[in-house]
């Protein structure tokens, strides 16, 4: 069943937000359940809330150790919102109606093409079920893979609900974790030098992040790569790079005490998670400013757009750098692979751009006065939040209760994305009429 009875007046955005919304506050009240907690203790309903927006919003940043906190019940419901908001509110719903055999509408199908930003309608419920199809495989092979790691370390049953947990986490870039039976808040720090397992988390990852658009285009290709969609060239291409080159400045300047190979893994897997996963395998308060500094801006980039990730996007930053490109060059047009962009996705990239900054500065530099705590550490937790990362200096679990909050909505706001929050508001639109005088202004 749909989420959103939707009717003329409620446009595809609203229905996408509202079904965000729902699912959050069920996830809010299963959790503060007594069954849903080790000890058997009401959780109060902030904390709740924060543990489901930062589950749905595919986050990862936590108040109480999943592990040791949350009692199984409690961990599955927080795995079920984890891989209801990886693929999408209005996606698993389509899912159920593909699968009861219901008619779907042409307003639930514009739903479902906003959901997942495909270009067009026709088509959304085969490119639909083929997104289920793959995210299922993918999801099981990454258990398959960590499987035998975790069955040795924890017993068969066990271990294979923590490889299911880690896979379903690591592909829709939760960064939630059950390591926590070891250390506290540990994430992965004692896989930091072990193949397998960061390998199989990375490949989640990515595969996670690139967008369902750009799964359907190397499904269709595969390597022929002049085939593919200008977007899915351009978010190859940005991801790659977003890997590469920081990868080369934690090895050389980060992690040069440790052995060749789990200095090669620690420099991937920092280049990876910040986009926007939220598991580490090194202690990020033992990194340096500058470390740091780089992985808030990977962490505000995030992932690619119609993917499990949230954040500005990849292609925003395409964009941004491509027109900074054509006024160097005195272009008209920004341009990717022979193809122009238009002005109006520019003006869009640069207004999320703005917005973004707006509510990571914004909301740093409030935390940082209300919890008395310094400044670049709390824009670190920020830029966390609205790029629905997870990554933490450990500040999370210690702050107040209006410090939660802005954590919450820079979740929810990361999640489901400025512009959509913005077209869903003002929804009406005018067109035509006059228009007011224009006039030169200086900038530079």
């Amino acid at each position: 069943m749909w989420p959103i009875r939707a009717n003329r007046h409620t446009t595809s955005l609203r229905a996408m937000i509202l079904g965000f919304l729902l699912v959050i506050l069920a996830g809010s009240v299963l959790l503060m359940l007594p069954i849903s907690t080790r000890e058997g203790v009401r959780t109060p309903f902030l904390e709740t809330l924060f543990t489901s927006t930062s589950a749905v919003c595919v986050t990862g940043l936590v108040i109480h150790d999943t592990a040791t906190y949350w009692s199984a019940f409690g961990q599955l419901v927080i795995l079920l919102l984890i891989q209801i908001g990886g693929l999408g509110v209005v996606t698993v719903a389509g899912a159920f109606a593909i699968l009861s055999g219901r008619r779907i509408g042409l307003m639930q199908r514009s739903t479902m093409q906003e959901a997942i930003a495909a270009p067009k309608v026709g088509g959304i419920v085969r490119l639909t079920g083929f997104i289920l199809k793959a995210a299922l495989v993918m999801e099981l092979a990454g258990t398959a893979l960590l499987l035998p790691t975790f069955s040795r370390e924890f017993g068969f049953f066990q271990g294979a609900w923590y490889a299911l947990f880690h896979a379903v986490s690591a592909f829709c870039n939760a960064g939630f974790d059950l390591m926590g039976i070891k250390a506290p808040f540990s994430s992965l720090t004692d896989y930091a030098a072990h193949p397998v397992v960061n390998i199989t988390i990375m490949l989640l990852i990515i595969l996670g992040g690139i967008g369902f658009l750009t799964w359907d285009d190397i499904r269709t290709n595969r390597l022929r790569l002049r085939k593919y969609r200008m977007q899915s060239k351009v978010i190859l291409t940005v991801t790659l790079a977003l890997i590469l080159i920081p990868a080369v400045y934690f090895f050389f300047c980060e992690f040069s005490w440790a052995p060749m190979k789990e200095r090669v893994l620690l420099s991937l897997f920092q280049a990876v998670t910040p986009r926007t996963a939220g598991f580490n395998t090194a202690d990020l308060t033992a990194m340096s400013e500058t470390g740091q500094a780089i992985t808030t801006l990977l962490m505000l980039i995030g992932g690619s757009p119609g993917s499990t990730a949230g954040g500005m996007k990849t292609t925003t930053l395409a964009v941004l750098l491509a027109s900074a490109l054509a006024v160097f060059r005195q272009r008209e047009n920004p341009q990717f692979f022979g193809r122009r962009v238009s002005h109006e996705t520019v003006l869009q990239a640069s207004t999320i751009l703005m917005m973004y900054l707006a509510l990571f500065l914004g909301g740093g530099l409030v935390i940082s006065g209300v919890e008395d705590l310094p400044v670049l550490s709390c824009l670190f937790e920020t830029a966390s939040a609205v790029g629905t990362v997870g990554l933490s200096l450990g500040l999370t679990p210690e702050l107040g209760a209006l410090s939660h909050l802005i954590l919450i909505v820079l979740m929810f706001f990361g999640r489901v994305g400025g512009l959509t929050l913005i077209f869903a508001a003002l929804s009406k639109t005018q067109t035509g009429g006059a228009k007011l005088p224009q006039e030169r202004i200086t900038v530079g």
